[in-house]
């Protein structure tokens, strides 16, 4: 679908809810930033938000535009990786007065996700102009943010607007137009994992919002040479799916057509590394490489010959002792977070058993590892580099557990449920 269609809503949608989306505008163009003027009549106080990266590539165009009713500008001096943390989070705040009319961030996810919380948090409108299309959370309610050392997932509130000058996108490090592709392709794992949860638990699925993410994702599939070329129309319908996918998870209120056990694996990648001290992939790009990981499991799970011999088990303190181990300092809320769920609680086992057939149709349903491993190098990236750079430790641990930083059934309950 067209965004201008999403734009529109869908209030009487088959699943039983009424989706809406309150953004106002999307401009993805070459110059789109000549569109700002227009677009903030009426805001005479704005708050511009950036880091050095992409002030120096947007910050000129969106000053010229805004002029004096830029009344402040905020430019992040971190050395390094920008994280949404407390601190970037009171930095932000500290920018606000009572003038305040407008937050206007230039950037991509980081950026983006300070502004959308601290946006909501002071009920002031905000506008993302996008600096490199990496991602889908542009237009999505959710605001990704590392609180007390733990990567959380705040519902906060969509931009008024989004700017998108396809000039800018288009010269954006490869790595973040890779990361962005990634980003998409990873869909096949989650919008399957979300197909499994409504066969496992009975989630809401919206078939909807389930068939336009895909048709997103299929579209992007095609253009990986035109990317790797930087060619303005690539770019911009990548851009423009990015934009879609956002939109789509504000359909159902949280990240759920976007995010399944690939994103919670590129988040383990993080958090650990974060805790460790230790480097890790944009995450566009650790979600396109760990759906190669998924899509491993979903074979493994495909190749059970008799479900019926499997039983649920559970050891706690061995559990406890290997979160304790791999998460470290962030352990506890890792173990307050299960423990609250009380999944592990869960005798799971009985429902595979008894709905196997229609379990391994959904499972089938997913691309092959090989299949998937061959759309990441498309892009240019290297599956062979993931697992060296990573390792193999490193990589089944976060298939055993990283499922554990969130509240979402996926393939790795599955498959933690049956091969524990």
């Amino acid at each position: 679908m067209e965004i201008k269609d999403l734009l529109t809503g869908r209030p009487d949608c088959a699943c039983g809810m009424s989706h809406g989306c309150p953004i106002a505008s999307v401009v993805i163009e070459e110059n789109a930033c000549e569109s700002l003027p227009d677009l903030t009549v009426g805001y005479e106080h704005i708050l511009v938000v950036a880091d050095r990266n992409t002030y120096a590539v947007g910050g000129a165009a969106v000053s010229g535009q805004l002029g004096v009713r830029a009344a402040d500008t905020l430019i992040y001096q971190t050395d390094g990786v920008l994280v949404p943390d407390e601190t970037a989070l009171a930095l932000l705040r500290s920018h606000l007065t009572p003038q305040t009319d407008l937050i206007l961030g230039i950037g991509s996810g980081v950026i983006n996700d300070l502004c959308k919380q601290v946006s909501f948090e002071a009920g002031l409108p905000y506008y993302i102009v996008a600096t490199a299309p990496s991602m889908d959370g542009y237009a999505s309610v959710g605001a990704a943010l590392i609180l007390d050392g733990m990567k959380v997932t705040r519902t906060a509130a969509v931009p008024k607007a989004i700017i998108a000058d396809v000039g800018i996108l288009r010269n954006a490090p490869m790595e973040m137009i890779q990361a962005g592709y990634g980003d998409i392709i990873g869909k096949y794992s989650c919008l399957n994992d979300w197909k499994l949860s409504h066969v496992v638990t009975g989630e809401y699925l919206c078939e909807f919002v389930w068939n336009a993410t895909m048709e997103a994702v299929e579209k992007t599939v095609r253009l990986a040479d035109g990317l790797t070329r930087r060619e303005p129309q690539a770019v911009r319908a990548l851009m423009e799916a990015l934009v879609a996918v956002g939109i789509l998870m504000a359909y159902v209120g949280n990240s759920r057509p976007a995010s399944g056990s690939e994103h919670h694996m590129a988040h383990f990648f993080e958090i650990v590394g974060l805790v460790r001290g230790e480097e890790y992939f944009p995450h566009g790009v650790d979600v396109c490489y760990s759906a190669v990981e998924t899509a491993r499991l979903r074979e493994r799970l495909l190749n059970i010959r008799d479900i019926q011999t499997f039983r649920y088990h559970f050891n706690r303190a061995l559990y406890e002792r290997n979160i304790r181990r791999i998460y470290g300092s962030v352990a506890d809320e890792v173990l307050q977070l299960q423990d609250r769920l009380g999944w592990y609680q869960t005798d799971r086992v009985a429902v595979y058993r008894e709905r196997w057939p229609e379990i391994c149709q959904v499972l089938s349903e997913a691309p092959s590892p090989a299949g998937m491993q061959a759309l990441v190098e498309r892009i240019g990236l290297s599956y062979r580099h993931f697992r060296e750079f990573y390792g193999d430790r490193k990589i089944n641990a976060g298939l055993a557990y990283a499922k554990d930083l969130k509240d979402r059934y996926t393939v790795l309950w599955m498959y933690d449920d049956l091969f524990r």
